[in-house]
């Protein structure tokens, strides 16, 4: 257990919220050996989830509330993470919390019918873009109202596990260019699990996604018709053109689907890339079409003269305004106030522990 800090509660309103100091400063490592063992052994299915597996759920209301069966349920409060096993005593009078209620998060019945307890988010993560990630990551939980489970997918852990074991080609422009198709295998071919670029940001609950998903299908995505406009993306990284092209930037992955089950690290470390970005292991008719408001790319797509003002799900597919090169793109405004709110929630954090 982490150190605990002590904190002035009021009998009979005390809720239990993660320790800041360890929540906060955890490393992702361990998260694919915990996933693997879900997926090769059924029987820990159940287990709790290791460092850098954060389970987190919506943003805070207006006041305050009692929980109850703390164990049994996930809450969030602002940026803190909270896991089963990490609990500290949080006071509903502490400055920071007045006027504000924790709430418990209820399920998503999709589309077809069936109840999502979380959602299960895996996003691409990349050295040289670790604050797309984390900015990311803040606005996914920023508008949720669904338990989020959300696991980095890095390339150092993967290939640590030996799970990720394919050399680097000079024109992967990503660390996880190929990790992404492993989702399913970490997601243990349970249930529904989302896979989703660092370079995306969130302006809508992924409750709505989630309503969307099909059992139809084995995977969802945006259908987008997408071809580059420049031979560069991102720092100087080579551009490419492929049919398809950024379908898999955001998938719903129907992890349970048998047509999923051939997605092995055997086979993700030996197929081409083609093979792979394109579903060849999947008929057409086994993908699904999401609306493009979930995949906007930015520089490429056009809000429609009559709608939404903004995506729900900005995705700066060339490069974002953390490269110096698009700091003025399009919508880079939302994510620099995005990532200046994720930078506040970690001084809060630092003036915590």
């Amino acid at each position: 257990m982490p150190n605990q800090e002590t904190c002035t509660t009021v009998p009979g309103s005390t809720v239990k919220v993660p320790s800041v100091r360890h929540l906060s400063m955890r490393d992702a490592s361990g998260f694919s050996s915990l996933c693997r063992s879900r997926a090769l052994d059924p029987t820990l299915k159940n287990s709790s989830p290791g460092p850098g597996v954060h389970i987190v759920s919506p943003q805070l209301l207006q006041s305050f509330s009692t929980c109850t069966e703390p164990s049994t349920a996930l809450f969030s409060v602002d940026s803190m993470q909270l896991a089963p096993s990490y609990w500290k005593e949080f006071s509903p009078c502490d400055p920071q919390s007045e006027g504000r209620r924790v709430k418990k998060c209820s399920p998503v019945i999709t589309r077809s019918g069936h109840s999502l307890e979380k959602i299960r988010v895996y996003v691409g993560f990349d050295s040289r873009e670790e604050l797309a990630y984390e900015v990311c990551r803040h606005s996914l939980l920023k508008h949720a109202t669904v338990s989020l489970e959300i696991i980095p997918l890095k390339l150092q852990n993967l290939t640590k596990e030996g799970i990720y074991t394919r050399p680097r080609d000079p024109t992967e422009s990503t660390e996880f260019s190929f990790t992404r198709f492993l989702t399913p295998f970490l997601a243990g071919f349970e249930s529904w699990a989302l896979f989703v670029d660092c370079d995306f940001l969130y302006t809508a609950d992924l409750r709505e996604l989630a309503e969307l998903i099909d059992d139809r299908y084995a995977v969802m995505c945006v259908h987008h018709d997408y071809t580059p406009k420049t031979t560069v993306k991102m720092d100087g990284v080579l551009q490419t053109s492929y049919p398809r092209k950024n379908w898999s930037s955001m998938v719903l992955y129907n992890c349970a689907h048998p047509k999923n089950k051939v997605l092995t690290p055997e086979l993700v470390n030996s197929a081409s890339g083609s093979f792979l970005h394109r579903f060849m292991w999947l008929e057409d008719a086994d993908i699904g079409e999401l609306p493009i408001t979930w995949n906007f790319l930015v520089g490429h797509n056009e809000l429609p003269k009559k709608g939404a003002s903004i995506p729900k799900a900005i995705h700066f597919t060339c490069g974002g305004p953390w490269f110096e090169a698009w700091k003025d793109c399009e919508f880079a405004d939302h994510w620099l106030k995005e990532r200046d709110e994720y930078w506040n929630t970690q001084l809060y954090d630092i003036a915590s522990c």
